[in-house]
C-alpha cells in the first residue's frame, strides 16, 4: 500500500506473523531512471525478509532496466508485478488495474521482468476492468504461461474499488485451473475469514491489507484460526490488549523516526495513529489532539494517558 507499507510497519507485521511483506508501490519508470525518492523507498530491514519489491507502470522495458537495478543493488526475495491497483493516479497514467484491459500487454511486462529476474517473479490482479468485462481467468493463465511464480486474485474489479462484497467464486475459478500458487484477496478481516476463504476457494494463501491498518496482531490471529488453534468459525479474537498495543506504537514510532528524522517520521505516523486508536473511548477526539502533535514526546503523553486512564478505571 503506498505511503504505507513502508519498513517499520512491514517489520511490526512480520514480528506477528505475515509471511511475506510486500513494498510500498515502486514506479518502474521512476526506478529505471535512477530517481532518488524512489530508490530510497526501497531500504528494508534484514529482518523483514521474504520481502517482494512491488512495481507498477506501464512499460516493459521500464520494468526489465528496474529489476535490473534491483538484481545489481537490492536483491529482494522476490518482485510482484501490480495489474490490481484500482487507485486514481496509478490508473490514469495506464497502470495497475487500467492494463487489465489489455492482457497482452501485461504478458509482455512479464515475459520482460522474468528474462532478467534472478528470483521468483510474483503478480496481482483483480476480476476485471468493470463488472461485465471480468478477464481474471484469462488474464491468470497467460500470466502463468509467462513464468509468474504465483498471482494474487482480488475478487473485485476496478470499477468496485472496495465497495460491496469481494466475489471469491473468481479466486476458486482460477485456482481450479492453475498449476501455480494462488494466493486469494478480498475481505479478510479475521481468522475466521481467512479461513473460510481457504475451505471456499482452495487458494493457497491469503493476502491481508487495510484490515492490518492499526491492527499488525490480525496476522497472529489468522495463524491461530489456520494452524486450528481456533476452532470456532465465529470466534472473535481478542487481539492486543491496550498496553501490547501501546507498546507496538512505540516501537512502531522509534523506528520511523530512526528512518525519517522526527519531523517527518511523525508527520508519516499519524495515519498509522489514528487507525492503531481506532474503538477506543474517545479516539476521535484524541485523533485531533494527535494530528497536532509534532513531536515524539508530545505523541507519548497522550497515548500515556490513555494507559493510566485505563488502569484508573479498572
Amino acid at each position: 500500500m503506498a505511503g504505507i507499507t513502508d519498513s517499520a510497519f512491514r517489520l511490526i507485521c512480520h514480528r506477528y506473523g505475515a509471511a511475506l511483506v510486500y513494498s510500498e508501490m515502486i514506479s518502474a519508470e521512476a526506478l529505471s531512471r535512477g530517481h532518488s525518492k524512489t530508490i530510497r523507498m526501497l531500504s528494508f530491514r534484514e529482518e523483514e525478509r521474504p520481502i517482494a519489491v512491488q512495481l507498477f507502470g506501464t512499460r516493459p522495458l521500464a520494468f526489465a532496466e528496474s529489476v535490473e537495478r534491483l538484481e545489481r543493488d537490492i536483491q529482494p526475495d522476490y518482485y510482484d508485478l501490480n495489474f490490481g491497483c484500482p487507485a486514481p493516479k496509478i490508473v490514469k497514467n495506464g497502470g495497475g488495474s487500467a492494463l487489465l484491459k489489455f492482457p497482452e500487454k501485461i504478458a509482455q511486462i512479464a515475459r520482460a521482468v522474468i528474462n532478467v529476474a534472478q528470483r521468483p517473479v510474483l503478480a496481482k490482479i483483480r476480476s476485471g476492468w468493470e463488472v461485465g468485462s471480468e478477464n481474471a481467468l484469462e488474464v491468470a493463465k497467460l500470466l502463468e504461461q509467462c513464468g509468474i511464480a504465483a498471482i494474487a486474485v482480488h475478487g473485485r474489479t476496478r470499477s468496485q474499488m472496495f465497495s460491496g462484497q469481494a466475489d471469491w467464486t473468481i479466486i476458486s475459478k482460477i485456482k481450479q485451473q492453475a498449476k501455480i500458487p494462488v494466493i486469494g484477496n478480498g475481505d479478510v478481516t479475521s481468522g475466521a475469514d481467512a479461513r473460510r476463504m481457504i475451505e471456499q476457494t482452495g487458494c493457497d494463501l491469503v493476502m491481508v491489507g487495510r484490515a492490518a491498518l492499526g491492527n499488525p496482531f490480525l496476522f497472529a490471529e489468522i495463524n491461530a484460526a489456520l494452524d486450528g488453534e481456533l476452532r470456532i468459525s465465529n470466534y472473535k479474537f481478542r487481539g492486543a490488549g491496550w498496553q501490547e498495543r501501546l507498546e507496538v506504537i512505540k516501537e512502531h514510532i522509534k523506528m520511523s523516526l530512526d528512518d525519517k528524522g522526527e519531523l517527518r517520521g511523525i508527520r508519516e505516523m499519524r495515519k498509522h495513529l489514528g487507525w492503531y486508536i481506532k474503538g477506543i473511548p474517545g479516539a476521535a477526539a484524541l485523533r485531533q489532539e494527535l494530528m497536532h502533535a509534532g513531536t515524539e514526546v508530545e505523541v507519548l503523553k497522550l497515548l500515556e494517558s490513555i494507559g493510566h486512564e485505563k488502569r484508573t478505571d479498572e
